[in-house]
């Protein structure tokens, strides 16, 4: 008969169900009562009246009656039911659990059962488990405001539809009604029950109180420590009530608060009944019904029993009880969190030191990860919902992070050296426990022969272990052997058994041991989760993020903040498959929450991190060459013995005079950054990944990406650009800052495992494009616009001049104060500079956007080209007729206009070869391997090769800063532009006009006084010699894209500038002949920059004595200067 029953059974399976009934009661609670994720039914305003009506007459709703308050209903009939099908299905799922749950607790009681916590641990956790959770969901159901509503208008509608009534609706309708009062009607259901009820809560008087100890009882009895009795150190920790040890304070106090409450008869005839109930009610003011849907005890205890006679002295006991709690929870839970930290701290190095231990003292694992467990949820319950007291510190921990981060520490180690658990717990049960056990049976006198199938298979089970199982790695599954275990406590708690449990507590002691030494070998994870997760932080957000934040503020804490992230971990496995809606929620709601935690820590690690920088990036700018001016001056002083400097004055203090000091306790500001770098580094070291709802976390990579955003604008930061001022900082000392960042940040690798190296090379690539991964400006976009808007423009109207002499620019003199030192930023170490800092891709950016200021000026050209056509063509034609030549010049305008432009595009050309042999120094330097066989390609490409593939390799090495003959981006750049509809032959035609324009026009130069040849400079002072780079280059551009011959075209330019500027050697006592001598030079400075002219072409056309007598006349009004 009892066999029948399938006690165990259905107890299993209703805690199971019930769990899952609780969670989407308490998710439709939730969602009908927040207004963004509200049910529409309940948000639409058309409903209103039929949500009026059915709430006043619920459950006896007139449907035919009062069909203008439903009209609402009426029109929307299936949307409603479509709508409120599934909160009704939930509610359906409450009747269905509730009927089983009162048939079972029938049954129960008429079996007669016998509960003990220490005896049959597992039949009674469940049943107590399972009227907690009864209780639970009908609390729950009773503070959903609405219920009725939700049930009524899926009725109408159905009713509206199908032309009657839900068949459950009356029994739910019934139901709704009768838990009005849910604590009223509690207690009369389980006024039968109270036997039964009360001796299961009775059965805990050995096991609460003693759990239920102050700090000072703890540390006196040296809880936890396993240094306490090094002699019994590798003895197995074990006792009568193993599973008792690890079991949930907060469970317990639910079972006895929620159960008294239930059965409160025996608070008033049972003295034992009454101390138990006392002292859980002296516990805590709050109980979790189910996530943050608490229970507050003595508000609902007190409520209960002022409607009762009789209870007036448990009505009293209960105010002076929260007096108690008031006076005092709050300071003995925070002695009990600041004694767990130090013995969880010991517990862990002990084992850290000794893995071996784990075996033998596992039991303490448990326990410790449970008490800690149970303190933290207590500080979380009470926190949100705090009493008004004078003494709130005690409901405040700054130090949460170092509980939770040992708890963590606690259960990776377990899983670290799980394998250690398993071996020694298979040996433990096949050569121990096996033996025991059947010694047990066999000194049983009476053995039915249910009992003994079952008790055999135990024995038989055990014994079939082996370690090579172990080494094998071999599944293990002993779920069947502890459900055989529950159903035998079943078939043995029951009236009148055959084999009454309570008469063999031997036996009750070695099942339970066993049942906990099977979960060590097969069931370790789910054990780790039952006695630690605290995942009832992701449902009070505000409390979590306070306690973080608390923590982060201390210094000591910083080391342990890694603990709060990890802990999200927990709430992946806290879901039901009745309620995939709320794990759904969850995860992004615990997902944001995790990302926030490990931004902050990322963030502040970032700023100490590069606050070191800085102070590093300082002390390196001290000993740059810049600042040794002082002390050079300061020893000439001292060998020309001068006055000292008067006392007023303070002496600047040397380089490296910060590492001096007399007393190590002094502490510097660099001192406690590398502490506080210490202990934030420390909490990395906690694990390197884990999972948050099947995302996989690395909290490095947060840490590489705040150090990146960081780096880029620092970098942007320390190139010190002003617009206004046209201020820049040199690329050489902006180098010098990169470097010096790099190398300290390159430190951080000897804290903690991040590369750097990938880092640094992510920032540096980001700063060689025009805008970094966030979109913000890099170095590339200021160095850029600052060498066009600055330097080049003032190079453009000659204020700037460029030096070929010193390959660099530098000021001309005027009486104003330049705002910048040309040559300070544009010598060769400073392009060298900024081609390591921009690097190829930034050089092509700025070669890009030099290539538009070109065209826009070649755009420009060819409409003076096109203005003057006829003039230019007969020009062209009659170069070797003077007088012709002559009068046709005083129809062409322009001229200047046409130099000026070509010396703009001069200038800009001259500033690119400059910036591509910074870069192809850079390349050699670094990557010569690779140079070398570009160099080559370069060298062997055949003038008769396709111009395409010739292009393609002038790219090639133009990238590579290698200068080519015909430029390959000036072709891209003129090709692209838009040619008005004209054709080839027509652009053609312009192109070679405009190589006669600049050839005719160049005898006006030498009315500009600044056309002056400078030997200092080997250029001119008005930028004229640029000219070279220009006429050259955009004429190889120009008849490359046209598929011309460069070298013909060059040739009758230099014939036509020849005969152009022999006429101008005639006019002796002319003002054009003045500085003619420098023109004629710049007539061989074309020639010679030029690869497809020689000396010998410009000598056909032009006496070379010319040239010599030029340079003489140049050189002669050189003043050189001696000594």
């Amino acid at each position: 008969m009892d066999y029948q029953q399938k006690l165990a059974e259905k107890l299993t399976i209703l805690n199971e169900r019930g769990n899952g009934v609780l969670i989407r009661m308490n998710y439709i609670k939730k969602t009908c009562a927040d207004p963004k994720m509200r049910p529409s039914l309940l948000t639409d305003k058309t409903m209103e009246p039929a949500i009026k009506y059915i709430n006043k007459k619920f459950p006896n709703i007139d449907f035919r009656g009062n069909i203008q308050n439903l009209t609402g209903i009426q029109r929307q009939k299936s949307e409603v039911l479509a709508g409120a099908a599934s909160y009704y299905d939930s509610f359906l799922d409450v009747v269905e659990f509730r009927d089983h749950v009162y048939e079972l607790l029938n049954t129960i009681d008429a079996c007669q059962c016998f509960f003990d916590i220490a005896i049959n641990f597992d039949f009674t956790k469940n049943y107590l488990d399972l009227i907690i959770t009864y209780t639970s969901v009908i609390i729950t159901l009773s503070r959903i405001d609405d219920k009725k509503a939700l049930v009524g208008m899926f009725n109408c509608a159905h009713e509206m539809t199908n032309g009657s009534s839900d068949p459950a609706y009356p029994r739910l309708g019934q139901m709704f009604v009768e838990y009005e009062h849910p604590w009223k009607k509690l207690t009369e259901e389980f006024g039968p029950h109270t036997r039964s009820v009360t001796a299961a809560l009775l059965s805990l008087k050995m096991v609460y109180p003693r759990r239920n100890l102050p700090a000072e009882q703890w540390r006196s009895a040296q809880l936890l420590s396993l240094l306490s009795a090094p002699a019994a150190m590798l003895d197995p920790a074990c006792c009568d009530t193993v599973a008792c040890e690890y079991l949930s304070m907060e469970v317990m106090e639910r079972w006895i608060i929620i159960g008294f409450l239930l059965c409160h008869s025996s608070l008033n005839t049972n003295q034992a009944s009454q101390e138990l109930w006392k002292m859980a009610l002296r516990s805590g003011l709050y109980l979790v019904l189910t996530r943050d849907e608490v229970l507050n005890i003595h508000k609902v205890s007190e409520d209960l029993f002022d409607s009762m006679k009789g209870y007036n002295k448990r009505v009293a006991d209960i105010k002076e009880c929260r007096e108690h709690v008031l006076l005092n929870c709050g300071a003995m839970h925070r002695e009990r969190r600041q004694f767990l930290r130090g013995a969880m701290m010991e517990l862990f190095k002990v084992l850290e030191d000794e893995p071996g231990l784990l075996g033998p003292k596992a039991l303490f694992v448990f326990m410790a990860l449970s008490f800690s467990r149970d303190e933290v949820l207590w500080l979380v319950r009470h926190s949100e919902n705090m009493p008004k007291i004078k003494t709130a510190e005690d409901y405040i921990d700054n130090q949460m992070a170092e509980l939770l981060f040992h708890m963590e520490k606690l259960r990776g180690l377990m899983a670290k050296y799980s394998h250690v658990v398993q071996r020694y717990h298979v040996q433990y049960l096949a050569q121990f426990d096996a033996l025991v056990l059947n010694d047990t049976i066999q000194n049983m006198y009476v053995c039915p022969e249910e009992e003994s199938v079952l008790m055999t298979s135990f024995v038989s089970t055990l014994s079939a272990l082996s370690v090579k199982q172990v080494e094998k790695k071999e599944e293990f599954d002993f779920r069947a052997l502890r459900l055989d275990w529950l159903r035998l406590q079943a078939y043995t708690s029951v009236n009148k058994a055959p084999l009454p449990l309570k008469e063999y507590p031997d036996l009750a002691k070695v099942m339970n041991l066993i049942q906990f030494h099977t979960r060590m070998v097969d069931s370790l994870e789910d054990l780790l989760q039952d006695t630690s997760e605290v995942s009832m932080l992701g449902y009070y957000p505000r409390v979590f993020e306070k306690m973080f934040r608390q923590s982060s503020e201390e210094m000591t804490m910083k080391r342990y903040l890694m603990a709060f992230p990890l802990v999200c971990s927990h709430f992946s496995q806290c879901g039901h498959p009745l309620c995939p809606e709320e794990t759904e929620a969850m995860e992004k709601k615990i997902l944001r929450l995790c990302v926030t935690f490990l931004e902050h820590i990322a963030k502040q690690t970032s700023t100490v991190v590069l606050e070191i920088c800085a102070e590093q990036c300082n002390l390196n700018d001290q000993l740059q060459p810049k600042h040794c001016a002082e002390a050079i001056s300061a020893a000439r002083h001292r060998k020309q013995k001068k006055p000292l400097q008067k006392k007023g004055e303070i002496q600047k203090e040397k380089p490296g005079a910060e590492s001096l000091r007399k007393d190590r306790a002094v502490v510097t500001n660099v001192d406690k950054m590398h502490l506080m770098l210490t202990e934030l580094c420390s909490s990395y070291s906690l694990c390197s990944d884990f999972i948050v709802f099947e995302h996989i976390v690395v909290p490095t990579e947060f840490l590489i990406s705040h150090l990146e955003t960081r780096l880029s604008e620092i970098i942007v930061r320390m190139a010190n650009y002003n617009q206004t001022t046209e201020e820049i900082a040199r690329p050489s000392d902006l180098l010098a800052g990169v470097r010096a960042y790099t190398a300290s940040l390159h430190t951080l690798s000897s804290y903690i495992n991040v590369d750097i190296t990938r880092l640094v090379k992510n920032v540096l690539l980001q700063q060689t494009q025009p805008q970094d991964s966030r979109g913000g400006q890099t170095i590339t976009t200021i160095y850029t616009k600052w060498f066009l808007e600055s330097l080049l423009r003032q190079a453009s109207n000659s204020l700037i001049v460029h030096c070929p002499t010193m390959h660099c620019f530098v000021n001309q003199a005027t009486d104003s104060e330049p705002s910048f030192r040309a040559e300070e930023f544009s010598d060769i170490s400073e392009l060298q500079a900024l081609a390591e800092l921009i690097g190829p891709y930034g050089l092509k950016f700025l070669s890009e956007n030099l290539m538009w200021h070109i065209t826009s000026q070649v755009s420009e050209l060819k409409k003076l080209v096109v203005e003057n056509m006829d003039v230019l063509v007969q020009m062209r034609n009659n170069f070797d007729k003077p007088e012709e030549m002559a009068n046709l010049k005083k129809r062409l305008s322009g001229g200047e206009n046409v130099l000026k432009r070509m010396t703009i595009i001069g200038v800009i050309l001259s500033f690119r070869l400059m910036a591509q042999d910074g870069l192809k120094d850079i390349l050699n330097k670094h990557c010569p391997n690779l140079m070398g066989p570009i160099d080559c390609l370069v060298d062997f490409n055949s003038p008769e090769a396709d111009i395409k593939v010739t292009l393609s390799i002038y790219e090639l090495a133009s990238t590579a800063g290698l200068t080519c003959d015909i430029d390959p981006a000036l072709v891209a750049a003129i090709s692209n532009m838009q040619t008005d509809n004209r054709s080839i032959d027509e652009e053609y035609k312009l192109s070679c006009l405009l190589l006669v324009y600049v050839g005719v026009s160049l005898p006006t130069l030498a009315l500009d006084p600044n056309s002056f040849y400078s030997r200092e400079h080997g250029g001119h002072n008005n930028n004229i010699h640029c000219l070279a780079t220009a006429i050259n280059q955009l004429a190889a551009a120009m008849f490359t894209v046209q598929n011309k011959n460069i070298e013909q075209h060059l040739k009758e330019f230099l014939m036509l500038a020849s005969s152009t500027l022999l006429q101008l050697g005639q006019n002796v006592e002319r003002m054009e002949s003045k500085n003619r001598e420098s023109i004629y030079l710049l007539l061989h400075g074309i020639v010679e920059e030029s690869p497809f002219l020689s000396q010998d072409m410009l000598e056909r056309c032009f006496p070379y004595v010319l040239l010599r007598n030029a340079y003489r006349e140049v050189y002669r009004s050189f003043i050189v200067t001696l000594g």
